[in-house]
C-alpha cells in the first residue's frame, strides 16, 4: 500500500472519530475548531493592544476584558452546548481559565527593565 493511501485512511479514521465524539457530546467539531482558532487570533491581537496601551500609559481595561472573552469563547461553547462531558474536562477548563488569568495579570503588571535607554523594550 502506498504511503498516501495509508495517510488518507488514517485521516478518514480520525475524521470519523472526531465526528462521533461531536455527536456523542452535542458539540459540532467544526464550530469548536473555528471558535478555537478565531479566539486565539483575537486574544493575541487584543493582548498586543493592551501592552501597547500600557506602555503608552493609556487605559487598557476594556481591551483586557475583550482579550479575556476572546480567550474563553471555545470553552464557553463547550460548557454551554456540550452534554455528557466528563468532570475532568470541566476541571481542565477551570485550570485553563485560572492559568490564563494569572499569566495575563503577570504580563500586564511586570515592568520591563532595560539598562540602556536607547534599546526599545518589546
Amino acid at each position: 500500500m502506498p504511503i498516501l493511501q495509508v495517510m488518507i485512511e488514517y485521516f478518514n479514521l480520525f475524521k470519523d472519530w472526531v465526528s462521533t465524539l461531536g455527536e456523542k457530546h452535542g458539540v459540532d467539531p467544526l464550530v469548536l475548531g473555528s471558535l478555537y482558532l478565531f479566539s486565539k487570533l483575537c486574544f493575541f491581537s487584543l493582548l498586543g493592544w493592551v501592552l501597547k496601551n500600557l506602555r503608552a500609559k493609556k487605559p487598557f481595561v476594556t481591551q483586557l476584558l475583550f482579550a479575556c472573552v476572546a480567550f474563553s469563547m471555545p470553552y464557553l461553547y463547550l460548557v454551554i452546548a456540550g452534554r455528557n462531558i466528563s468532570v475532568w474536562v470541566y476541571i481542565c477548563i477551570g485550570l485553563l481559565f485560572s492559568y490564563g488569568a494569572y499569566t495575563i495579570w503577570k504580563k500586564v503588571t511586570t515592568k520591563p527593565v532595560s539598562d540602556d535607554p536607547t534599546i526599545p523594550i518589546i
